[in-house]
């Protein structure tokens, strides 16, 4: 159903223009700059090797790995952001401790940041904006969830009788995945094509696991696991569990619907539950180089957007026309598109509705692949994009999520590798 799709949004971007592609490629001394980009691997929310780690001791192990990755002197980071969606207080508490329990000096500060689904990338846009508004010239930048110890109704407080009541606020009560169920109904996208792109994304992150491709933005941690004996033991976590093998369409379509008799979506082309991390270490260039700190990368733009809650799928098809504009950069500016996998309704609506080739689409996969763990995704995607730009010696990304109670977020960045 084309004429429902958000085409008009396509025709507010600014014409091609080969000289705004060509600018955001040139370097300046005050760019925000990108030193490094971690990621944990990603475990099986309440069965995994993380399953008995909390956040902030997967935090703790990320930033050991950073610091010792970059030589980094801790001392010179301005201030951490950490993005995260269900601890309690966004784990403001226990995340400070993290920076402390990893050698970073108490002179360094912290604070937290909940966006729903786009907090990782939240903190990674609030730490560049502290960069670009001259408050610090060095940034760590986080995401990081334990769905295993955190999920559960706790995560949302109950709403009062006036908001409960009210048609539009209501609806941010909606669960995702009657929003994905609201989606796919809307604009007319039917479960064969959404095991088809849940199936190419499976397929996409086996290749590239089987082939190390991971392993180059995956930090490996010690994790501690308690059998059901009580016993615990340590072990390295180091590759991503979730991705099966062997998954085709045909296999996908014998899963039964998740949330209605008639429904498209289901545990198969639906993001995991996960547990994992990720770290970004942002500068000014002017203090990387002077600190002789290696630059991979270079953040450009980014945008935030509201969509109606009971379709925040749409959210990247409304964010990523905005960010574009905002540079003056078409969809074929782009080289590759990280685009979160909440659902593969809302995924490939964004893609259709944008017109994006494919192939520049999650070229490893994506969340339904490997996992969505809510806070550290947005942090995930820049790990994950600036490898595959690397890998495949192209310049300009945008990483790009929707937000629950209808948001969508999405971001530009260059790589420099």
């Amino acid at each position: 159903m084309a004429e429902q799709r958000l085409s008009a949004l396509a025709a507010q971007l600014a014409p091609r223009s080969t000289s705004a592609a060509s600018k955001i490629l040139e370097k300046h001394p005050d760019d925000v700059v990108i030193v490094a980009a971690y990621r944990s691997a990603f475990t099986r929310g309440g069965k995994g090797a993380l399953r008995d780690m909390y956040a902030a001791d997967i935090l703790t192990e990320l930033y050991k790995g950073l610091l010792d990755r970059t030589k980094i002197d801790p001392k010179i980071i301005g201030d951490i952001a950490v993005g995260n969606v269900l601890c309690p207080g966004s784990g403001i508490t226990e995340f400070r401790a993290a920076a402390l329990a990893a050698e970073i000096p108490y002179s360094v500060p912290t604070y937290t940041i909940n966006r729903q689904c786009s907090s990782g990338l939240m903190a990674v846009i609030h730490i560049a904006h502290q960069i670009l508004a001259g408050d610090i010239d060095v940034g760590l930048a986080a995401g990081v969830e334990s769905m295993s110890q955190n999920w559960g109704p706790q995560a949302v407080s109950p709403f009062s009788g006036d908001l409960s009541s009210h048609p539009e606020a209501a609806k941010c009560l909606i669960p995702m995945g009657v929003t994905s169920e609201n989606v796919a109904t809307k604009y007319g996208l039917t479960r064969k094509e959404q095991d088809a792109f849940a199936a190419d994304s499976y397929q996409k992150a086996e290749k590239a696991q089987k082939a190390g491709v991971f392993k180059a933005e995956i930090l490996p941690i010690k994790a501690k696991v308690i059998n059901s004996s009580g016993e615990e033991k340590v072990v390295t976590v180091s590759d991503d569990e979730g991705i099966r093998y062997g998954v085709t369409p045909e296999s996908l379509s014998k899963i039964k619907p998740a949330f209605s008799e008639n429904g498209v979506t289901h545990a198969g082309n639906a993001s995991q539950v996960s547990d994992g991390g990720a770290v970004v270490l942002l500068a000014r260039r002017s203090a990387a180089q002077k600190h002789g700190l290696t630059i991979i990368g270079k953040y450009v733009d980014s945008a935030v957007v509201g969509v109606p809650p009971e379709i925040m799928g749409i959210g990247p098809a409304v964010a990523i026309p905005a960010v574009l504009k905002r540079a003056g950069l078409t969809k074929d500016d782009v080289d590759f598109y990280e685009i979160n996998e909440a659902f593969a309704s809302q995924a490939l609506f964004s893609v259709l509705d944008i017109g994006i080739d494919m192939k520049k689409v999650n070229p490893h996969g994506g969340a339904i692949a490997f996992g969505h763990p809510l806070g550290c995704t947005g942090a995930r995607q820049m790990a994950t994009l600036l490898n595959e730009l690397k890998m495949y010696k192209k310049r300009i990304g945008v990483t790009s999520m929707c937000i629950g109670t209808g948001m969508g977020a999405a971001s530009i960045i260059v790589s420099e590798q």
